[in-house]
């Protein structure tokens, strides 16, 4: 991943795994500066009470309990080394967050950052994958370290993987991803050349510590397919496995713009990419392949607010809640992983105009053209908009928030619904500022608002609607947890 940080808004006036499980002289420093007011704060999305999250890393299941890792800071600070979070949860819906697994060590392979990766198992050890920055050299390393405590810390970091050379003319080279591939292991690492041709580098191994590059999974000259551009690199790539068909998901990146749009792209016949969600607030996904809930995917939330405001704030960045993938007319699809349900309370949900909180679900299950309307105030106000006729959905943010900080751009949606799924038409999921709405063809929005209204706060919406309250499922950093006996399960 990228140091650029992706924020849209409008323009505003070799040390030990014990060494690595203590904090950093910036953690022990940072101040604690979020309001318990903060309404704006998620509650059921994995996110630090402070500090900065970006890409999710390496999920895992580990003895049938998900480890999730991701890009984390202690503030919001984009000159700090970046660390791997990490939470750990038992059904996917509740998240404990722990110290962080991964914290570079001056000096070290990593020193200028541990950057993103992947994790698997093998005969019994956690080892992750991922690239690590030194400041002065011109690419982000492929580094292995392994934990022997269940995932818990991890020991120093060995370079695994050569840099590419200058005759091999690649200009942005990272993000390696393994997976147990018949009867060895497979890593794909995102890249970018100087003709703009973006690729998924392949590896093999036998052992998991000597790799050998054997060519692309998948190389795309930088265009347009479908309004998409593309991308000048891809970085991110992971490999998922669905309805028997190999699919390649990248982040379309460029040096001058930086983030683009997660694609997912069939790895069968010539590269057809599309948007995996057509949000504005999506990056970075990362994938566990197999475990007790099958595959599973999440991606990056990212902000919507002036860079300021998110310094103000104290805070930035989320990461999405699980989704299940499947491929329907050569296109990922996605939807709340089943497990999701359980944030549900067991009470009936309402159907009326009764005030709800910060975090909340909203159903239709019939697509009818209408308005759902989150209405935070009189003036602000967020509009999921259906059209049945034409078959789009439509997220308008042009009057959620009064603050011109905010990102108001719009989102739509077609061929939107899917009236054979046994699915809902339309699925909202709010949760403080982060917005995920998913459709039953499979197609889904992630965004953010930042109404100045605290809750309560209505939902007005078509005859037919339901709604839920939610609550919190994020619990604080403990120490690190007990360990556990890892198996030889599923990379």
């Amino acid at each position: 991943m990228t140091d650029t940080p992706v924020t849209e808004a409008p323009p505003a006036a070799a040390p030990s795994a014990d060494a690595r499980a203590v904090p950093t002289p910036s953690q022990e420093a940072a101040p604690t500066v979020i309001a318990p007011a903060d309404h704006h704060l998620p509650q059921f999305h994995v996110r630090l009470p402070r500090g900065y999250v970006n890409d999710p890393n390496g999920p895992i299941d580990i003895g049938g309990q998900a480890h999730l890792y991701f890009q984390s800071r202690p503030r919001v600070d984009l000159d700090v080394p970046v660390e791997w979070g990490h939470a750990t949860s038992d059904d996917l819906v509740h998240w404990t967050l722990h110290r962080p697994a991964i914290v570079p060590v001056p000096g070290g392979a990593d020193s200028g950052g541990a950057w993103s990766g992947n994790t698997v198992l093998h005969e019994g050890v956690v080892r992750a994958y991922y690239s690590g920055k030194v400041d002065h050299s011109p690419f982000q390393s492929v580094l292995l370290a392994e934990s022997t405590d269940g995932g818990a810390t991890f020991g120093a970091p060995v370079q695994v993987v050569r840099d590419p050379t200058s005759d091999e003319a690649i200009t942005m080279f990272r993000d390696p991803f393994v997976w147990a591939d018949g009867d060895g292991w497979s890593m794909a690492v995102g890249a970018a050349d100087v003709d703009q041709v973006a690729s998924v580098r392949h590896y093999r191994s036998t052992d998991g510590v000597d790799w050998t590059f054997v060519g692309d999974l998948v190389a795309m000259p930088r265009g347009t397919v479908d309004g998409i551009d593309t991308g000048e690199g891809w970085e991110c790539p992971q490999v998922i496995t669905v309805d028997g068909t190999d699919v390649a998901i990248v982040a379309s990146w460029s040096h001058a713009e930086g983030p683009g749009d997660v694609l997912a792209v069939p790895l069968t016949g010539a590269p057809q990419p599309s948007r995996i969600d057509d949000g504005q607030h999506f990056y970075a996904a990362s994938v566990m392949r197999a475990g007790s809930w099958g595959s599973v995917l999440f991606g990056w939330v990212t902000e919507g607010r002036t860079p300021e405001w998110t310094e103000q704030a104290g805070w930035s960045g989320a990461i999405s809640l699980p989704r299940r993938a499947w491929v329907a007319d050569g296109r990922l699809r996605t939807e709340p992983h089943p497990a999701v349900d359980a944030l549900r309370p067991a009470t009936v949900p309402s159907d009326s105009g009764e005030t709800i909180g910060a975090q909340a679900e909203i159903v239709l299950e019939v697509p009818v053209t209408g308005r759902i309307r989150v209405r935070f105030s009189d003036d602000e106000f967020l509009d999921v908009v259906v059209d049945a006729d034409a078959g789009t959905l439509t997220v308008d943010r042009s009057s959620a928030s009064t603050d011109h900080r905010a990102d108001r751009s719009p989102a739509v949606v077609r061929d939107a619904f899917d009236a054979a799924a046994d699915r809902p038409a339309v699925r909202v999921l709010l949760d403080g500022s982060v917005v995920e709405v998913f459709t039953s063809a499979g197609r889904s929005v992630t965004t953010r608002v930042y109404p100045l209204q605290a809750p309560p706060w209505t939902v007005e919406a078509p005859a037919g609607a339901r709604w839920w309250p939610l609550g919190e499922t994020v619990a604080p950093v403990t120490p690190a947890p007990a360990v556990v006996v890892a198996g030889s399960g599923p990379a």
